[in-house]
């Protein structure tokens, strides 16, 4: 128990959040935010830390992210004043950021937050996309939900790329 309470009295003094885009990280800039290799024109906003995990697995991505800090969830009484939404509107005045990817989560909490933030941002002038979503591979069409399964649909793409 006590390496456990060591580990966590560490994990408090040491971890903070990245000044600039939110992530957990133990220095002022988190490692992603210092590389000077990743594209600084193109944002990646997520609502949590752990999906800047996910998405660095995919090795895909080569921009920089904006973490919220979650989504919008009225019943929570999470509204997008409670979110760092502003921090992620200051980054955009500097005038280097040509696309932001909105990469919320596909549930009704992270669909409430990608709209807001596509309305939001659609009168800046910047390229603003969505994730496309659809069936996960393995999965059989019989037990897919029919928005998922409409979202496959809208996103199809020509099958010889």
């Amino acid at each position: 128990m006590k390496r456990l309470v060591a580990a966590i009295t560490t994990v408090k003094e040491r971890v903070k959040f990245c000044t600039v885009c939110g992530n957990v990280t133990e220095q002022e800039l988190c490692n992603i935010c210092r590389d000077p290799r990743r594209d600084p024109s193109v944002i990646c906003v997520v609502e949590e830390s752990k999906d800047v995990l996910a998405v660095e697995r995919t090795r895909s991505f080569r921009g920089r992210y904006h973490v919220l800090g979650g989504a919008i969830n009225p019943i929570a009484g999470i509204g997008p004043e409670q979110l760092r939404i502003r921090e992620l509107l200051t980054r955009l005045n500097d005038g280097a950021i040509q696309e932001i990817i909105i990469a919320t989560d596909p549930n009704l909490e992270g669909e409430a937050t990608a709209t807001y933030l596509a309305r939001m941002l659609k009168s800046i002038g910047i390229t603003v996309t969505r994730l496309a979503s659809g069936l996960p591979v393995g999965g059989d069409l019989e037990y897919a939900d029919e928005v998922t399964l409409g979202r496959a649909f809208e996103g199809r793409r020509n099958a010889l790329m």
